[in-house]
């Protein structure tokens, strides 16, 4: 088979979690100062199997099976960072963070600032996010607005198996700690994946993945299939809607959406999270600033509702669906 042939040739579709692993995999044949460390990361390669076959091949003293504590997973990865160490660090699930949270929040974020510029942390915290899987309490939050609140973090979220493979090795090779929130129910979203391409995109820019132009859809992690979902059922009753993955909560990217909705005229954030003091209030806030004169209605959020996670048996209440992101298209239209 010829050279032109054989490049040609497509690649079986990965899934998010496979991806996740390849990138990882990539990251630790390049660098050897980058160790991943996690509670059942190792012999059970994580309860997604993200880390699958990585302590295998590398071994455990760079793919670590740690005690259930978070507050010292984090606390162990500063320590290996201000020695030279690029540590990943899982989270094993969402709500789980919090025991680590001051950990991140008062020293990861800040030891930078807090040693003008003198010491780095490089470490990437891994948080499997988001409901949708039917799991127990603690086990489907989306706390992103939280860390995106506090200053020297990078807060990302990747929504496809393509950008999970170049974004977590993005996040590792970056000198600032990274919060890498991976929309859980998404794991088993298939695509098509050129390892040789290179990232398409720096890992603070949002990307538009589906142009239209009567109404911009914003999103990231899981709600971007909600929103690309929508949108073709939109174009069934002849609007255009243009969709675009935030990918980057912090640094969030407000330049391209705002040139969307200078063409557009109308804007619809969704998440996961709660609507109240979301993500969503931020970009509106700010896009209506910048394009006040361009908006033909108010910009519209759907979100989670200001309550505790439900029960799993009623979490399609909860989260947004097409049903919910239409009806915010509608009175985006009725405006």
């Amino acid at each position: 088979m010829s050279p032109a042939a054989t490049a040609e040739t497509p690649t079986a579709p990965v899934t998010l979690a496979k991806a996740l692993n390849k990138g990882l995999r990539r990251a630790m044949e390049q660098d050897p100062k980058v160790v991943l460390m996690g509670e059942d990361i190792g012999k059970l390669g994580g309860v997604f199997r993200v880390t699958d076959g990585l302590q295998k091949d590398f071994g455990d003293a760079r793919v670590i099976d740690t005690p259930l504590a978070e507050a010292g997973i984090i606390g162990t990865a500063i320590g290996l960072a201000l020695r030279g160490y690029r540590p990943v660090c899982e989270i094993q699930f969402d709500g789980f963070v919090f025991p680590a949270y001051d950990q991140i929040t008062t020293q990861v974020a800040k030891l930078y600032a807090r040693s003008l510029g003198k010491m780095r942390v490089p470490i990437v915290i891994r948080i499997p996010y988001g409901g949708g899987i039917g799991a127990v309490e603690h086990h489907s939050e989306s706390p992103e607005a939280l860390f995106a609140h506090t200053a020297g973090l990078r807060v990302v979220a990747c929504s496809n198996p393509v950008d999970g493979y170049w974004m977590i090795q993005q996040a590792i090779e970056s000198d600032d700690p990274v919060i890498f929130f991976e929309p859980k129910r998404r794991y088993w979203d298939k695509a098509q994946l050129d390892e040789t391409a290179g990232p398409v995109y720096p890992l603070d820019k949002a990307v538009v993945v589906r142009p239209g132009t009567d109404l911009t859809l914003a999103a990231h992690g899981p709600m971007v299939r909600t929103c690309l979902d929508a949108a073709r059922a939109a174009e069934e009753e002849g609007r255009s809607l243009e969709v675009i993955d935030l990918r980057t909560i912090s640094p969030l990217d407000v330049d391209t959406v705002v040139e969307s909705v200078n063409r557009t005229g109308r804007l619809v954030v969704v998440h996961e999270a709660p609507v109240f003091f979301g993500l969503g209030a931020e970009l509106a806030a700010q896009v209506t600033d910048r394009c006040f004169y361009r908006l033909e209605a108010p910009v519209g959020r759907v979100g989670g509702f200001h309550t505790p996670y439900p029960p799993s048996r009623i979490e399609e209440t909860y989260l947004p669906d097409l049903d919910r992101v239409l009806d915010a298209v509608d009175r985006a239209f009725d405006h």
